[in-house]
């Protein structure tokens, strides 16, 4: 996955402290509307993947899933992360719109 634009933004964000990550922060994010966006990782389990949604659908928050746990923690240079909020509305709606072209593209 060279080259990848919606982890090199996630890079970019954590970067400039604009990227949260892990379960309890991310969590803690959307609840407190300070979330632009919310990645999670293709590989995260069934019902991780709803408490997600249900959390992001409620709380009006976009979420993309995308990637692995693997490349998701790497691209914020961490280890394994199945979840990344991100805090920043300019690299939110980059990631946003490059998931969007991806997925009109399919």
């Amino acid at each position: 996955m060279k080259n990848d634009k919606i982890l090199s933004l996630l890079g970019l964000a954590a970067k400039a402290g604009k990227a949260k990550s892990g379960e309890f922060l991310v969590e803690k994010t959307v609840k407190e509307n300070k979330a632009f966006a919310v990645i999670i990782a293709t590989d995260c389990s069934d019902s991780s993947k709803k408490n997600y949604r249900d959390m992001c659908a409620y709380y009006n928050v976009p979420l993309i899933e995308y990637g692995t746990k693997e490349e998701l923690g790497h691209c914020i240079g961490k280890e394994f992360r199945a979840s990344v909020a991100i805090i920043d509305e300019g690299f939110s709606n980059g990631i946003i719109k490059e998931a969007t072209t991806r997925e009109d593209n399919r």
